[in-house]
């Protein structure tokens, strides 16, 4: 099969970062004027999530060190419902991975799995609460805000979130997914939020939102009765700066990795269009991709292979990176099986590539829109099919870095990765 040359492409977006993190985070947090509202020796738990957040280490140990200023006895729990295989063992594995460990931040890290029930909401939920946590002095919900890959509303993904699902461990995660079967997401969060806030303890909140090139672009401590308001503005931020494709109407989409730490569902939804529907563009998605083609999981994603069931194509090389129990766990607490589901097994990337191209319809495979990404957090760089070439002319954020070249591929069958 002829297939189409790629043109390597540079995307330009907004850059705001936060140049000196310590110092913002310290900042953010003694406005707040903590000290009012704490005394020395009291316990805080401070929440770590699961999600590969960029300077989550660093901020992490930036909240404990204005703590132990405050004369806190800090300590860290992870929150991320069911992931690291819903153990706490695992959860501990996660957040080494991200470098979030009692030597770094200065404090020492509590997993258990254990929650505690600490009311019921007005529809009859129970609210799961990590049972260390409950037992602190104080909560500081720390976590990136961002649109949820699934979830959509005023609220996403954020500090509602962690409490809800995150602190609520497995079984409240398990819950909360199983409720919105028959709720909004939108009556639920604002149904336990109430309550985790009001039980719970909660001193204040970390938000934290990145740009489109994987960075701190801001952080912003929030008193918890301004949760609400706070995250949805920040939230619109978050939206704004989301990195995108370089073209929204996509043939075939080719991913070199997927995983948790990238995206909820390995691959962010709201980049790829997959968010309302699982293999097809809605009207309501930015993005319009017919097939997926996905080469690879993530070393931080430790076997959990959630979101592959969006593709339609992959590698034998790639299953044989899938765990397929800790996968299992995660999407079915999720209430999204279909995200576990096996896409069509080829044997190399050249192989998925060409059966990819050869169901896009009439359009012959040499003139095929394909876009070739590292994953969906980073798409700086990319790789396009020659037939986009004048549409890169016309759009001043897109820079060509070189003219049209063959898809390179190994002796063995397999596409070079985009670097």
């Amino acid at each position: 099969m002829q297939l189409p040359r790629m043109i390597r492409v540079r995307q330009r977006f907004d850059r705001p970062i936060v140049t000196d993190i310590d110092r913002e985070v310290h900042q953010q947090l003694a406005g707040l004027n903590l000290q009012h509202r704490v005394r020395p020796g009291q316990t805080v738990a401070i929440t770590a999530g699961s999600r590969g957040i960029a300077n989550i280490a660093q901020i992490t140990r930036a909240i404990v060190a204005h703590c132990v200023e405050l004369g806190l006895r800090p300590f860290i729990v992870p929150a991320m419902g069911s992931h690291g295989g819903a153990t706490a063992e695992g959860q501990r594995e996660v957040l080494a991975g991200y470098g979030i460990v009692e030597e770094f931040v200065g404090a020492p890290i509590r997993a258990s799995m254990d929650t505690v029930i600490v009311d019921t909401t007005p529809q009859g939920i129970p609210v799961h609460f990590d049972r260390l946590a409950a037992e602190a002095d104080h909560v500081i919900i720390a976590g990136r805000i961002k649109p949820h890959t699934g979830f959509v509303g005023e609220i996403e993904s954020g500090l509602h979130k962690m409490m809800l699902i995150g602190l609520g461990k497995a079984v409240g995660a398990a819950i909360y997914h199983k409720a919105i079967k028959d709720f909004t997401f939108q009556e639920i969060i604002l149904a336990v939020a109430d309550s985790v806030i009001r039980k719970c303890r909660v001193l204040c909140g970390v938000g934290i939102v990145e740009n489109a090139y994987d960075e701190t672009a801001l952080i912003a401590a929030v008193p918890p009765e301004a949760f609400y308001e706070r995250e949805k503005a920040l939230l619109s931020q978050a939206r704004s700066w989301l990195p995108r494709l370089p073209f929204p109407d996509v043939d075939l989409l080719i991913i070199d990795q997927i995983g948790k730490n990238v995206s909820g569902t390995g691959m962010d939804t709201n980049v790829v269009g997959r968010k309302y529907n699982d293999h097809a563009p809605t009207e309501l998605d930015d993005a319009r991709v017919r097939r997926i083609f996905i080469r690879g999981l993530t070393e931080m994603t430790h076997g959990n292979a959630c979101g592959i069931g969006l593709a339609e194509f992959t590698t034998r090389r790639t299953v044989a990176q899938i765990d397929s129990e800790i996968t299992r766990v995660n999407c079915v607490t999720a209430g999204h099986p279909t995200a576990a589901m096996l896409p069509v097994v080829c044997e190399t990337d050249r192989d998925a590539v060409e059966d990819a191209l050869s169901t896009i319809g009439l359009t012959p495979p040499e003139h095929a829109r394909v876009v070739h990404i590292h994953d969906t957090l980073h798409l700086e760089t990319v790789l396009v099919s020659e037939v986009y070439g004048k549409e890169i002319k016309s759009r001043t954020h897109l820079e060509a870095l070189g003219g049209p070249e063959p898809m390179r591929f190994d002796q063995q069958g397999f596409l070079v990765p985009l670097s």
